[in-house]
């Protein structure tokens, strides 16, 4: 008799054509619009959100958009987010800090930042999120001054999270190519904040 996942690895590739079908006969999606979703979803990474929040840096009209509708402001860089969940945009301040969780699984704004790192799809990770925030951004590197704020916020299924994080002091008048370089993933989660090397 043949394992469970024996036979997992033997039907998936008809299971998967079958849904498929299934999905262009109901004319939801189209093997066309099924590839160009795939091809949207592995073209996703870090260095996109990166980009917006150089943008939003350097240019106030479209910070506003990006704080009032995130899913538009990354539209409005050919990120695609047709079908997606909404995302929002949590601006860090001198006196407030975001720490993005997904409390329930691993809900996560992968059109603008790709898959999630392994660490933020893991129990102890949501549960320190909630539990001691500023512990959690300790082992991550980042100490807040007491006097600020510490807001977590709960992404989920139906609404995805990322921050815009405060931009570094001495960076006024660099372009936004070279503050894109400044942000990393972490920081657009809340678990650390860009620094100027």
């Amino acid at each position: 008799m043949r394992s469970n996942m024996a036979v997992l690895e033997t039907e998936s590739p008809r299971l998967l054509a079958a849904v498929r079908g299934l999905l262009a006969a109901k004319g939801i999606a189209g093997p066309a619009e099924i590839a160009e979703r795939i091809a949207a979803t592995d073209a996703a990474s870090p260095a996109l959100g990166a980009a917006m929040v150089a943008r939003a840096w350097t240019e106030p009209e479209f910070r506003a958009l990006m704080l009032a509708d995130g899913t538009r402001a990354a539209e409005a860089m050919d990120i695609p987010m047709r079908g997606l969940p909404p995302l929002g945009v949590l601006e860090n301040t001198p006196d407030l800090h975001h720490l993005v969780v997904c409390t329930l699984c691993s809900c996560y704004p992968r059109a603008v930042l790709g898959y999630p790192p392994f660490w933020f799809k893991s129990a102890a990770y949501r549960a320190r999120a909630v539990r001691d925030p500023r512990g959690l951004l300790r082992d991550f590197g980042t100490t807040l001054p007491a006097e600020v704020k510490l807001r977590v916020v709960d992404s989920t299924a139906d609404y995805r999270w990322m921050v815009l994080p405060l931009r570094p002091a001495g960076t006024e008048f660099w372009p936004a190519e070279r503050l894109a370089a400044l942000v990393h993933e972490g920081d657009m989660i809340g678990v650390t904040v860009p620094k100027v090397a």
